[in-house]
């Protein structure tokens, strides 16, 4: 029997999101809240979580919302835990933070450097490592948010390849540990997604929006919402036989390799190098 991702039915399943309160995740948080999903999220920030939890509310489903770091294991393990007693055993459990900034290597601090792989990897491995006992074995789905820069080097971006290369390898790792105990691991990369804030710090202006699309295959920004539709997928029973796969929404933007996203990070250091030059010259008059 064919089954059509508009059939799936997410209403007695519970989602948990890592950096649900916004952009990406927030998106991925909308598309489950739609097919009816109860949902747990969390993030540093309180008021965006109580921000966020008011958006999907509006969907009509039972909407959890708590503020954790994930790099503190005792926070994610507690806001899991809380989660789990509201909605019971999680179905769908994805680490979806993340922190970027662009920087050479030699303008980058060991902090700066050590603070993304913090958040992106081992905040991965907490969320992952947390969640495990509170999953739904055999049938559970984890999912991480990968980038570009896990296969590919960029300019600029040493902190974030270094931390996104090591969350895949984590991924597919956990995927074969796991996979005898029912639980499927995957990676999404999503590419250029519009409305994003990664995308206004690389591409603050409209000339700078226009230049990004036209560097991807398709030229064009992904929509969130697209992003969500591969979490979906990855949930639902049509990738029951589906881990350590690492899936591109990108609109084929890690086909292209290095050099333009270097080119695209370049320019994107540039303006942010200029912009605050002419604070600081403000800052003095």
């Amino acid at each position: 029997m064919t089954v059509l991702l508009s059939d799936a039915d997410f209403r007695d399943t519970h989602v948990f999101i890592a950096g649900g309160s916004s952009g990406i995740n927030l998106g991925i948080a909308h598309r489950f809240a739609e097919f009816g999903a109860k949902l747990s999220i969390c993030s540093r920030s309180a008021e965006r979580v109580e921000g966020a939890v008011g958006e999907l509310k509006a969907h009509g489903g039972d909407v959890f919302g708590t503020s954790a770091d994930v790099r503190d294991y005792a926070q994610i393990d507690g806001a899991l835990k809380e989660a789990a007693a509201r909605h019971g055993p999680i179905h769908t459990l994805i680490a979806g933070q993340a922190g970027n900034f662009v920087a050479p290597a030699l303008g980058m601090s060991a902090n700066g450097f050590k603070t993304v792989v913090d958040i992106d990897l081992n905040g991965s491995y907490n969320v992952f490592r947390a969640g495990f006992d509170r999953l739904v074995r055999p049938g559970a789905s984890c999912i991480a948010i990968s980038a570009p820069q896990a296969i590919h080097a960029y300019t600029f971006q040493t902190h974030v390849c270094a931390a996104k290369a090591g969350l895949d390898m984590l991924c597919r790792g956990l995927a074969l540990e796991w996979a005898p105990m029912g639980v499927r691991v995957n990676t999404i990369i999503p590419g250029p997604i519009e409305g994003t804030e990664g995308m206004e710090r690389l591409a603050p202006t409209d000339e700078a929006k226009k230049a990004a699309a036209e560097m991807t295959p398709m030229k064009r920004f992904g929509q969130k919402s697209e992003v969500g539709d591969a979490a979906l997928f990855l949930a639902s029973p049509m990738a029951a036989y589906i881990t350590g796969g690492n899936i591109p929404v990108d609109g084929g933007t890690v086909l292209t390799g290095s050099s333009r996203m270097s080119r695209g990070m370049e320019t994107a250091f540039e303006g942010a190098a200029l912009q605050a030059k002419s604070g600081a010259a403000r800052s003095r008059a």
